[in-house]
């Protein structure tokens, strides 16, 4: 069937350049931090089995679709859901709202980033050692009694409050690295996807540069093979707790970029006869393998840090040791510790007992790691290898190049929808367009550079993202099987690409994906019965979380504005 596209667009940009946008769109922080996190404490290689399933059975289908659907229809966002049908117009506003939400905070993680960066060209890096006290007779308390990368991070980066109801002053530090955050993303967004340009390139492909340098780096270090063999060695009794199969459906989305609206609106500048088969296939295994190809220098990086940290237990005990029995030197080893202790231990326990060793164990070394992965664990590493200063400044400039490829899909996914509403006249050029739309997140993301900012940062990340991202893509799959029609939307997919969608298409958007995110939403609701999300205090040693709870509505209150839209007639 031969049909002209429906809505002519212009296609100016290569589709080599396109393809670029999706990636670095769709690969991004999670990627590096967040993915790792998740196999460490889901069972390492068994979190890869719920992964895989959900990425075959739901992101890769979905991730067609927006692609398609974007492509045949020539829209944004808004424009694909009101064409399909008016009362699906609330599916592109619920997508514009939650990319301007996610770019508020995901924007502020970026001006983190820089404020790292810039501190990382001290000698030696600031977080390596505490600061001496005003009168110089020794370290600052606070410092002393955590870890000088805790104490950088809780107090010289963020200036944290005692807890999220103490919001304090904001931070100019903060502000400044902020507003330049904002800047680089209004020049490299000026005129939407038509000015990125070559820098779509650099931030897409740079990452991977960076990360091949640190994986052979990684290899090459003491501890290296232990943290692989943490991260490659399966628990497969996690898989009976409900709650992974959940992160893993939702890590998906966030790795994907899936119901953000940015997809669609950067298909829709594709040839209307492009593959956007072969694009969704390619795109959404490239993001998957950078995941597992970024886990390998981070599981060697962390078991190092393990490494360091098991022996550095073992050698204090060992001096206590050696002390207490006045021992020759270098007669208890790290080799030969455990023999000598549990000698010890049986001939002299009262002794042994008053030394108050500390557990040595390599496996809680590995555990330790927690979710602080870029700005507390990554930069502890660093200090510990040789060209600290170096490995830091490399580091952080991944990590800035990650989230500002997706920063552009994130613009890309506000501008468009922006455009297509007609809130402003279609005089008012794009480049004042994308202008205000900076200037307004720049503004309301102050919220986050006051001193209790990272609190309402972590409220925004735990409620934004995840339950409206289920709710829209739900939306969007039976919007296009269900309203749009299979049959219609199949032969769309034919003509664009020159073959009928298989038996594997067919089915995962029929039955399999709206079943998997029903059963997410599910799954969701029943693990957070009960668990009301309480307010964050700051103490010296960390994170707890203490306070006041939330009320639990405000979990759902994202998600039924996206209902209510979805109501909505335009």
């Amino acid at each position: 069937m031969k049909t002209p596209p429906l809505f002519p667009k212009s296609s100016d940009s290569p589709h080599i350049k396109l393809v670029g946008d999706c990636v670095g769109f769709a690969v991004g922080l999670g990627n590096v931090w967040r993915f790792p996190y998740l196999c460490q404490i889901y069972g390492g290689g068994a979190f890869l089995i719920p992964y895989v399933i959900a990425l075959v059975f739901e992101g890769i289908p979905l991730f067609h679709l927006e692609l398609a659907i974007g492509q045949r229809l020539r829209k944004g966002s808004i424009g694909v859901w009101n064409t399909i049908s008016p009362y699906f117009g609330g599916v592109g506003i619920g997508s514009l709202m939650v990319s301007f939400i996610v770019s508020l905070y995901y924007n502020t993680i970026l001006a983190w980033v820089m404020w790292y960066f810039i501190n990382s060209f001290q000698e030696p890096l600031p977080w390596s050692a505490c600061p001496l006290n005003g009168n110089r007779t020794g370290y600052i308390e606070e410092c002393h009694e955590s870890t000088a990368v805790n104490y950088f991070w809780y107090r010289r980066a963020l200036n944290i409050s005692s807890d999220i109801t103490d919001n304090g002053n904001l931070q100019w530090w903060l502000v400044l690295c902020l507003a330049i955050c904002w800047a680089i993303v209004y020049i490299c967004t000026i005129r939407g996807i038509e000015s990125t340009g070559k820098a779509i390139y650099v931030t897409a492909i740079f990452p991977y540069v960076v990360l091949t340098i640190f994986l052979i780096r990684g290899l090459t270090l003491p501890g290296a093979t232990e943290g692989l063999v943490y991260f490659f060695t399966p628990n497969m009794n996690i898989l009976k707790n409900p709650r992974v199969w959940l992160d893993a459906a939702t890590q998906i989305f966030f790795s994907l970029s899936l119901a953000f609206g940015g997809l669609i609106a950067f298909s829709s500048y594709n040839s209307p006869k492009n593959d956007c088969e072969k694009d969704a296939v390619t795109i959404a295994i490239v993001n998957s393998m950078t995941s597992l190809y970024a886990s390998i220098p981070v599981f060697s990086i962390l078991g190092f840090k393990a490494t360091t940290g098991y022996w550095d237990c073992l050698d204090r005990n060992i001096i206590g040791i050696i002390n207490e029995f006045d021992l020759p030197d270098q007669s208890i080893m790290r080799d030969n510790y455990t023999i000598w202790f549990g000698f010890l231990n049986t001939t002299h326990p009262k002794k042994i007992a008053s030394l108050k060793l500390r557990s040595c164990d390599l496996q809680e070394f590995l555990d330790a790691s927690g979710t602080g992965l870029a700005f507390i664990v990554f930069t502890e590493a660093i200090i510990l290898m040789p060209g600290s200063q170096g490995w830091a400044v490399l580091f952080f400039v991944m990590l800035f190049s990650l989230g500002l490829s997706s920063m552009f899909g994130n613009i890309e996914g506000i501008l468009t929808p922006l455009l297509e509403l007609h809130v402003v006249s279609k005089s008012v050029p794009k480049e004042v367009l994308s202008g205000v739309i900076c200037l307004v997140s720049f503004v309301t993301a102050l919220c986050f550079t006051l001193r209790s900012g990272s609190y309402w940062l972590e409220v925004f990340d735990s409620y934004a993202g995840s339950l409206p991202l289920l709710i829209i893509a739900f939306f969007e799959v039976t919007g296009v099987v269900y309203v749009y029609g299979i049959k219609r939307f199949s032969d769309d997919v034919k003509w664009m690409t020159g073959r009928q969608p298989n038996f594997y298409w067919q089915v995962s958007w029929r039955i399999i994906s709206p079943l998997l995110i029903v059963d997410s939403l599910v799954v969701m609701m029943l693990t957070s019965e009960g668990r009301a999300m309480s307010s964050c205090s700051y103490f010296s040693t960390g994170i707890q979380k203490l306070g006041p709870p939330y009320p639990k509505a405000s979990a759902i209150t994202t998600g039924l504005n996206v209902m209510r839209g979805t109501h909505t007639h335009f």
